[in-house]
């Protein structure tokens, strides 16, 4: 059904840049609208709202339900035109917001049939209200995280002598499967040694060897929600001193940024203080990337926690905090994630495994 609460959201920030209508065609957002997931392909998929105006899905007969979603369906065949079609729902005198995903294929023509008195970007509507999320997301998102802790336990399990990367991280989806998970959030990283200093190794034929360190970066989806979680450990062996002061620089630098995650601080802060404590260190350089992305039902969602974010954290955002030190020279690379909503009143990391060194047997 429309969710007409989130709807409303998305149409008070359109007014907020003096719009009164948008055409969302982003199936993501789509489902976060509707309930429902439509995979359009190269086909046109849109969803009308206008300020007191009926609210309108274009589908192509393909993707026909008959299930009741709270809107006005409106089928089109492969030979239709569908600017007509359109312009019976559009407010022509209106400026018409389209979303960042909408191909210019299917845009060009709009705009040559003077569908609308002009157009905008209406996504970060969108994209600001899909960043705070409700209670229903967060309590799914609570869950996900829970079903991530549980699996992270299992791929510890499955490091063993001999065991190559790839052949670890090709047992992790019967896992999320058995946990209650459905998918991937993304495919997961598993590196040993030296290949853990490429923040985004891909698995592949490399043997685990005794001293190596072991990165696990990892999500799965429950419910259509994404978790995404990241711990090092290492195999058999205790990390010598500069791996230890490498792995407890990067500890510090996550659980300290977490301390400040709360409403009104400004996100770009927050990276800020983890960078400074591992350029204070002398390993900046070896820091490649922003702290954080926010997550929900894509594992990257609009929004993140960089040096460039100047906007203020607010109670239902949801986002990582992910320092690392990638340093080669010591063979070592050096992840510790977990996700964190804002609360009113402060924070809430959703991961619970703990971030002391550990060393595998």
């Amino acid at each position: 059904m429309l969710d007409k609460e989130r709807s409303h959201r998305i149409m008070q920030e359109l007014e907020k840049e003096g719009l009164s209508q948008i055409l969302i065609t982003d199936p993501v957002a789509i489902f976060y609208l509707t309930g429902r997931w439509i995979h359009p392909g190269e086909r046109f998929l849109g969803l009308y709202l206008g300020k007191d105006r009926e609210s309108v899905l274009f589908i192509n007969t393909l993707f026909q339900f008959s299930e009741e979603i709270g809107l006005r369906k409106v089928y089109y065949s492969d030979t239709d035109n569908i600017y007509p079609l359109l312009a019976h729902a559009v407010d022509s005198s209106e400026k018409l917001a389209v979303d960042k995903i909408l191909p210019a294929r299917f845009l060009l023509p709009m705009m040559e049939a003077g569908l609308a008195s002009g157009y905008a970007n209406g996504s970060p509507a969108v994209d600001q209200t899909r960043s705070i999320k409700d209670a229903l997301e967060i309590e799914i998102m609570r869950e996900s995280s829970r079903i991530n802790d549980v699996c992270m336990e299992d791929f510890k399990k499955l490091i063993k002598t001999g065991i190559t990367e790839l052949e670890a991280a090709e047992q992790m989806l019967s896992i999320y499967k058995s946990h209650g998970a459905s998918a991937y959030s993304f495919d997961p990283i598993v590196a040993f040694g030296m290949n853990a200093a490429d923040p985004h190794h891909m698995p592949d034929h490399t043997i685990l060897q005794e001293g190596d360190c072991v990165l696990f970066d990892v999500g799965g989806v429950y419910e259509n929600y994404c978790s995404d979680m990241t711990r090092t450990y290492f195999w058999k062996k205790e990390p010598d001193e500069l791996q230890a002061r490498i792995y407890n620089l990067v500890k510090e630098a996550n659980e300290r940024a977490e301390e400040m995650c709360a409403p009104g601080i400004i996100i770009s802060d927050i990276d800020k203080c983890a960078r400074d404590i591992i350029t204070d260190a002398g390993f900046g350089p070896y820091f490649t990337h922003r702290l954080g992305h926010f997550i929900g039902i894509e594992d990257h969602e609009y929004g993140d926690v960089s040096l460039t974010n100047q906007n203020r954290e607010c109670p239902g955002i949801t986002h990582s905090i992910e320092p690392g030190i990638y340093y080669p020279k010591g063979r070592i690379g050096v992840r510790i994630e977990d996700l964190v909503l804002i609360t009113e009143d402060g924070h809430e990391v959703l991961n619970h495994m703990p971030k002391e060194i550990e060393v595998l047997e």
